[in-house]
């Protein structure tokens, strides 16, 4: 029997990419999982993650990321079905590794709700859909963890291209938002890879 989890990392993100991981294994492996001590990845530091994450690739039978980019973030914003766009790649991915069941973290306030969202765009597949499920299950630890090293290192990737002060991408991040504010005023438009759909965001360009 095959098990997979599903989580994403930088939803609530100002920049950058929006990134849907998944991990699957046997269910006889999810003793040694469980073993393994791991968390929501919110709960650990870059370098916690980083060691949880090499040990996750090598130990779990298959893994798949999925990136959803600023525009096509922004498109499913402006309808008001960001959590049908979510629903919509975490089934990509299910497809992908093809799991006899699946465990998924639920953006939605409706956890059951969403399950079925994402059963159904999966082709009518076994789904569980809690809240925190990152926190309560060992398999969406792990693909909370794959998600957030990949969308850490589109982050990176950001940086070396422009500055280091692009922050973590989160409007709580002081450095992100001035980040944005200088580079919207300086070349009057918005950063490709920055959601013009957020609020914040949305306020730099009224005050052009």
């Amino acid at each position: 029997m095959l098990i997979c989890g599903v989580d994403e990392a930088g939803r609530g993100a100002m920049l950058g990419p929006l990134i849907v991981a998944g991990v699957s294994i046997s269910k006889s492996k999810l003793k040694k999982l469980n073993a393994m001590g791991l968390k929501d990845s919110k709960q650990l530091s870059p370098k916690q993650r980083e060691q949880f994450y090499k040990k996750i690739i090598e130990f779990v039978d298959d893994y798949y990321v999925s990136r959803i980019n600023p525009k096509t973030i922004d498109r499913s914003v402006k309808k008001h079905e960001l959590n049908n766009l979510e629903a919509k790649y975490m089934a990509k991915v299910i497809l992908k590794l093809g799991p006899d069941v699946s465990y998924v973290d639920s953006c939605d306030v409706n956890p059951k709700r969403f399950g079925r969202k994402v059963s159904d765009l999966s082709q009518k597949s076994r789904v569980r859909s809690y809240h925190k499920a990152d926190a309560r299950y060992a398999i969406v630890s792990a693909a909370s963890i794959v998600a957030k090293v990949c969308r850490d290192k589109e982050i990176l990737r950001l940086k070396k291209k422009y500055i280091a002060g692009v922050g973590s991408g989160y409007p709580s991040d002081s450095r992100t938002v001035k980040f944005v504010h200088d580079y919207i005023h300086e070349h009057n438009q918005i950063p490709p890879f920055v959601r013009s759909s957020w609020r914040p965001v949305q306020n730099m360009i009224m005050t052009l």
